[in-house]
């Protein structure tokens, strides 16, 4: 089966480079394509986060990942699957992101903490409920906690 989507919007960030840390306290905003009215984002603003579905459009197709391998080419790290993990060259390059959400402006949502680019097209986006979240503990290896120690840093 295959299936088509059409972006619902575009990301506008300074970020222009698809690196890996330092995500914290970014600015963007995601536009709304002209195919949808301002209405669209009605009541986003009552929500305090929004997840952000996104396609990872700078990834090549030939660095698509449909095994394992060691996060971040990390040796230290284990070997685990594509699916065990969050990088970029997922088979569908899809990243999905929850942001702060900071206003909105007609079109415009201005999020905060995308680990999005400039240009990224914006497959979705879906307020943050609390029923939607894990209902429990969370539970993830060692070797997570310290790929993602930086992920979140504000660059100095």
């Amino acid at each position: 089966m295959k299936i088509e989507l059409e972006p619902v919007g575009v990301v506008r960030a300074e970020r222009a480079e698809p690196v890996d840390d330092y995500w914290g306290e970014t600015r963007s905003s995601i536009v709304l394509d002209e195919r949808f009215p301002a209405e669209a984002l009605d009541g986003i603003e009552s929500f305090s986060h929004v997840d952000v579905l996104y396609i990872l459009h700078r990834m090549s197709a030939a660095k698509v990942e449909t095994g394992a391998r060691h996060p971040r080419n990390e040796r230290s790290w284990p070997a685990v699957g594509i699916f065990a993990q969050r990088g970029k060259n997922r088979p569908n390059r899809i990243g999905a992101t929850v942001c702060r959400v900071l206003g909105r402006d007609g079109r415009t949502l201005h999020v905060a903490e995308l680990d999005a680019i400039d240009g990224t097209p914006v497959l979705d986006l879906k307020p943050v409920m609390r029923e939607f979240l894990p209902r429990g503990d969370v539970r993830q290896p060692a070797w997570s906690h310290e790929l993602m120690r930086d992920y979140w840093e504000v660059r100095r």
